[in-house]
């Protein structure tokens, strides 16, 4: 194994270099470095639309060990991903296992990797530059593995991924239906979890997925659901004015993570970048109004401000860390979100009640 390592490096864009080796695929690759302190769940997290851009790094040190289960399909989704693609731009981890044993595995993370073209590295350690990732905040990065450093690449230079139309990249481009119940709910797809369309489908409410950009108050619907999704919430104008038009009637609408962030914006209220987001599977939330803490899983860079919030709206849920905002409900009408992600995949559950209460109101 030893005569088969080669090098590779993350540059960040302050000069700091982390040095490792290379796995998965051997290509030079840049986006804006995050971190997740999530300890299982590699395949879904990987296949979040919402990490469209980013160099992920893994806080957990040991990735790989239990390999890359099946691509069976249940209800025309992939039953043990969050979508068709790996999203990342590229994996950072301590220690990578060569070797990998669980039941459901068919192949390694490095063949998966190989496969969707996803450059990684091992051996860095992620303990110091998640520490810099704290300090400093979110950093853009890049990586330049030694076997192709010599050659030109459009990754030579730093990349801000935000600035780009990250949801027009990762949503659906022609509406699709999923049959369920008699009562239906419109996705407005700007990067989706297929989680959250099972959590409608097992609970028999047919699902019509739409793009971002779709009109979608042009079809006749229960409800209305904002997906999660990647990059800077204002960048999505033409999903903010259709949901601002739908906000005119009473249709429920669920918002979670972008899409809470949208359905915020659409009510006249601001967002803004966290120093460097919350992503994992163990953030702790306090509903408002309660004595009630929800561990839950998360992958945002942005938050609604809830200073901007107006007098019939309220805060839901508050982060226990730092304070920052988690969901909103208005005090009358059908319409609240969640920051965090209910229908995890991976992480915890616990949440999944907000499904419920969207339900009841449909």
């Amino acid at each position: 194994m030893d005569k088969q390592k080669t090098k590779a490096k993350l540059i960040l864009e302050d000069g700091t270099e982390f040095s490792g080796y290379s796995f998965g695929y051997e290509g030079n690759t840049n986006g804006e470095v995050v971190f997740n302190t999530g300890m299982v769940g590699y395949p879904e997290t990987l296949t979040d639309p919402s990490y469209r851009g980013q160099i992920l790094v893994c806080t957990y040190p040991l990735i790989g060990n239990y390999g890359i289960p099946s691509k069976e399909k249940e209800n025309g989704l992939l039953k043990n991903f969050e979508s068709d693609n790996i999203h990342i731009r590229a994996l950072i981890v301590s220690d990578y296992s060569f070797e990998y044993s669980h039941w459901s595995a068919e192949r390694s993370l490095s063949d998966w990797l190989i496969e969707e073209k996803i450059p990684a590295i091992y051996g860095i350690d992620t303990r110091m530059l998640t520490r810099k990732l704290r300090d400093k905040g979110t950093m853009l990065g890049k990586i330049n593995v030694e076997s192709t450093s010599r050659v030109a690449s459009t990754f030579d230079d730093f990349e801000d991924p935000n600035k780009r139309d990250l949801v027009g990249e990762v949503s659906v481009k022609e509406p699709i239906e999923y049959k369920a119940g008699k009562k239906k709910v419109i996705l407005v797809d700007c990067g989706t979890k297929n989680n959250i369309i099972r959590a409608f489908l097992g609970r028999n409410i047919s699902v019509i997925r739409v793009p971002y950009n779709y009109d979608f108050n042009s079809i006749k619907a229960d409800g209305i659901m904002l997906s999660n999704g990647p990059g800077d919430p204002k960048m999505n104008k033409i999903t903010i004015e259709n949901t601002k038009r739908a906000m005119e009637k009473t249709t429920p609408i669920l918002g979670i993570c972008l899409g809470s962030q949208i359905l915020a914006l659409a009510a006249g209220f601001d967002t803004y970048k966290l120093k460097y987001g919350h992503r994992g599977h163990n953030q702790p939330c306090n509903e408002l109004g309660t004595k009630r803490c929800y561990i839950t899983s998360q992958n945002h860079g942005y938050a609604v401000d809830a200073k901007t919030l107006a007098q019939d709206w309220r805060e839901w849920f508050v982060n226990d860390n730092d304070g920052t905002n988690e969901g909103i409900i208005h005090i009358s009408k059908p319409f609240f979100a969640s920051q965090f992600h209910p229908e995890a995949s991976p992480g915890p559950d616990d949440c999944e009640f907000i499904f419920d209460m969207f339900v009841r109101v449909l």
